[in-house]
């Protein structure tokens, strides 16, 4: 450690290191080793929590635990102390004359932060409080730095998001947070593994960006002297796999977007995409349905959800609406009617819609209409299908009415939670949608995606009808956790 390092330490980190060097001086590792508990706090609390003190104090029983100290109280010859695992906080009560001067040494000689081990027997405080009246003390890790000093959460914003470890420390509804997301994905997973479908793995690198309407990011392989993409979404090479006779498939995975941030973006994200071979856009929505019905019941239970102060009902049947009827139903506008695209600007115009330059078909403004009135206004979960031809170049063509597609996506309050199809999987068709694509591409809209050849060849070995879904999960777990800003659902969010 350089010199110039060791000046720039305050005087809590000095002493800090001198308690360091003096555990090293009396043969104690400041770092420890590996080290045995036979419970955490959580199973303590839950195994003892009908017992008495007088029923603690008969049955005699003893505990090793493990964690941070986080409170110290006391003076002279007893203190007390919170010992932080990964359940949350239990008491400990430790006495000189139980463990002895150079064991009592140990937790006199701790700072707040520092990991210890401690064995002894289970009790209860007249106060009621579980806790452990310590006969040993074994220091595991010394802590160099203080903690933050408000205990029950970071106030700075920039800090917690940075430096997630002391908002996890110190923040235990954060800590639960976390933990439910992962409870979420596994909850997913095991839903979906009942059904049958495999979990499978595809590449991050892709020749050309495909599968969503995103501007990807860009990087340089230097092996073989070419630009590749990060992916934007897993759904081609998803597709190829149900070409490759695996008939239902799923992957949760990260995705790139090179775009901007907000509440709800972040540059790279998890998606859940899932396929399944001779299904249709209706199965997919009861397939969604049933994925967010189960996860909600797993980690909220039985019933209705809360978001925001707003009820959800989240366990009853989902709304289903076509598009141009949740148009008509809000703005009074038509789109059933066959028009020209110069009549739809028309209308365009007098709603205030802008019409951007790569807006060459009535699909266009259907879509732009959808997204500035009736978006909104989509609190309940519902399921909105029949987007247009133009806005799906993934999706099958609408066998009735060939202007819209088997497409739906799913919104709750106000948000887009879900996004399916009935796949595509007319190579000649899927061909034409992509030119489609990388015209509109050179016309400046820069989520237009290339062609994808490979792809087209895939299909033209034939793929079997198919429904496709895919899900943001980290919008799934703000909903579930009723959370406003997506970073506080991912534990590294993207920062400056």
């Amino acid at each position: 450690m350089s010199n110039e390092h060791i000046e720039e330490l305050n005087d809590q980190q000095i002493v800090r290191r001198e308690k360091m060097a003096h555990l090293a001086e009396q043969g104690i590792d400041p770092f420890g080793k590996r080290f045995e508990r036979t419970a955490t706090s959580g199973q303590l609390k839950d195994k003892y929590a009908d017992k008495t003190k007088e029923e603690l104090h008969d049955i005699n029983q003893t505990a090793i635990i493990a964690g941070r100290l986080m409170t110290k109280r006391g003076k002279g010859k007893v203190g007390f102390a919170h010992i932080q695992d990964r359940d949350g906080q239990i008491q400990i009560y430790v006495r000189k004359d139980a463990v002895g001067e150079e064991n009592y040494q140990i937790f006199k000689k701790a700072d707040l932060g520092d990991f210890l081990g401690v064995e002894g027997e289970i009790m209860r405080t007249d106060m009621g409080e579980l806790t452990i009246k310590a006969t040993h003390i074994t220091h595991l890790s010394k802590s160099l730095r203080p903690l933050p000093e408000k205990f029950h959460g970071l106030t700075d914003v920039e800090t917690k998001y940075r430096k997630r470890y002391l908002d996890l420390i110190s923040n235990r509804e954060s800590f639960d947070r976390f933990v439910t997301r992962s409870k979420i994905i596994s909850e997913i997973r095991h839903y979906l593994d009942g059904l049958g479908f495999l979990e499978v793995e595809t590449p991050v690198l892709h020749n050309e960006a495909g599968g969503a309407a995103a501007r990807p990011f860009i990087t340089h392989h230097n092996a073989q002297d070419i630009d590749m993409v990060l992916r934007i979404a897993t759904e081609l090479h998803l597709k190829r796999l149900i070409v490759g006779g695996m008939e239902k498939v799923y992957e949760i995975g990260r995705i790139f977007r090179n775009e901007g941030m907000d509440a709800t973006h972040n540059p790279e994200f998890t998606s859940i995409e899932a396929y399944q071979a001779y299904a249709d856009f209706h199965d997919i929505m009861d397939l969604t349905e049933g994925i967010i019905q189960h996860v909600s019941k797993a980690v909220k239970g039985e019933g209705p959800i809360s978001y925001q102060g707003t009820e959800i009902a989240i366990d009853k049947p989902f709304k289903r609406v076509h598009m141009v009827d949740a148009i008509k139903e809000v703005t009074g506008v038509d789109f059933w009617k066959d028009m020209t695209l110069e009549e739809a600007q028309a209308i365009a115009k007098e709603k205030n819609i802008p019409v951007e330059k790569h807006f060459t078909s009535v699909g266009h403004i259907i879509n732009a209409f959808f997204e500035e009135f009736v978006e909104e206004t989509l609190i309940q979960p519902t399921f909105v299908y029949g987007h247009p031809v133009e806005v799906s170049p993934l999706a099958k063509k609408n066998a009735e009415d060939p202007r819209f597609t088997d497409r739906f996506e799913l919104f709750i309050m106000t948000k887009e939670y879900g996004n399916a199809f009935t796949e595509l999987n007319d190579p000649i068709d899927q061909l034409s949608r992509f030119e489609a694509q990388a015209k509109a591409k050179e016309l400046g809209d820069d989520e237009a995606t290339g062609i994808d050849y490979d792809y087209v060849e895939a299909l033209e070995y034939g793929m079997p009808p198919t429904g496709g879904l895919g899900i943001g999960i980290d919008r799934l777990v703000m909903l579930l956790t009723d959370t406003t800003t997506i970073r506080d659902v991912l534990l590294f969010p993207t920062m400056k």
